[in-house]
């Protein structure tokens, strides 16, 4: 315990003999000082203080920047369809892209159009002669969901073109991955290389999928039974009362809803890694993780912190005047 004790004394003897101007390098000063000028020309806005906007969209869609970010051209591209194509200098693909919506979207409102008349001369029907032989056109619905869904596909397929063509030339791009995520859950761990996360993350969402169809059917069951049991001159018989019924309705709707997080958590989660792992594409990573500590000597008055302007404090001098002993670390990694 002496020999500790003395231990002790000897190191605060040699701090305080190397260091007596050491706290000059804490001046409250040094932490007062702006390193940002409002009067500077070069101000440049840090990216979060816009995160979209007209004239940088349509700037560059026109050519007159060629900086345009891939967030603000995708974004903007799903109001202004076809913009990732002018960008791209790929014109040609336009009519194509305009036809095959307008093609679908045409063809789709003229069947739904020839169902909702089939619908209502049926009822129209119905209510003249329940024996009616007259049916409802159910291919016509059929066609318009077919159509509404193949113009959805192109809308789809001309936003994915778009940004496989955005800078081709320039690899390992954290943007590109990321959309690629948002369009094709997978795609963007395949654009970084690391297919092998597909089957974790489809298998969440086909998982979390499953469960959602089997709650939400349930979940419809109890409600359907608890409102047989409720309704006025009820003759439902069967085994649930209407209080255990409305347990279970209740219980299926919360895990139904579980089961809707859980799908998009799943999507959210692999959009994220797509981005931060797009952006660790070139963060290296061997074998030569070292720690290397030395002794230094450190000046209390640093330019950068201080100005010349700000008055010099001295509290005593040291072994070594104005400056204080110090240890310097280094982490090789």
């Amino acid at each position: 315990m002496d020999r500790l004790i003395l231990k002790i004394l000897v190191t605060a003897a040699c701090l305080t003999a190397f260091s007596l101007a050491a706290n000059a390098q804490f001046k409250e000063e040094a932490f007062q000082q702006s390193y940002y000028d409002n009067a500077d020309s070069l101000e440049v806005k840090d990216s979060v203080d816009r995160m979209w906007s007209f004239k940088e969209f349509f700037h560059g869609v026109a050519h007159h920047d060629s900086t345009l970010r891939i967030g603000s051209l995708f974004a903007g591209s799903t109001v202004f369809l076809g913009a990732e194509q002018f960008y791209n200098r790929q014109f040609w693909k336009l009519p194509v892209v305009y036809a095959g919506i307008g093609a679908g979207l045409g063809m789709g409102f003229h069947y739904k159009s020839l169902y909702d008349e089939s619908k209502e001369a049926y009822e129209a029907a119905y209510e003249q002669d329940p024996e009616t032989t007259l049916t409802v056109d159910t291919h016509s619905k059929d066609m318009a969901t077919y159509m509404f869904a193949s113009a959805g596909l192109v809308y789809w397929a001309t936003l994915m073109d778009g940004i496989v063509n955005y800078k081709k030339d320039i690899k390992n791009q954290a943007g590109k991955a990321t959309i690629y995520s948002i369009l094709l859950p997978g795609l963007g761990q395949i654009y970084n290389h690391e297919a092998w996360k597909i089957p974790l993350y489809w298998g969440l969402m086909a998982g979390s999928y499953h469960y959602y169809t089997v709650n939400r059917k349930n979940y419809k069951r109890f409600k359907r039974i608890h409102n047989e049991i409720t309704a006025e001159n009820s003759t439902y018989s069967g085994y649930y009362t209407a209080e255990r019924a409305l347990y279970f309705r209740n219980v299926f709707r919360r895990y139904r809803d579980y089961s809707m997080v859980c799908i998009i958590g799943s999507y959210l989660l692999q959009v994220v890694d797509a981005n931060v792992f797009a952006y660790m594409q070139d963060f290296e990573v061997d074998d030569d993780l070292s720690l290397k500590v030395t002794p230094t000597v450190i000046s209390p008055y640093n330019d950068y912190a201080c100005g010349s302007s700000l008055p010099r404090f001295s509290f005593g001098k040291g072994a070594f005047g104005d400056k204080a002993i110090g240890i310097k670390v280094g982490l090789t990694f």
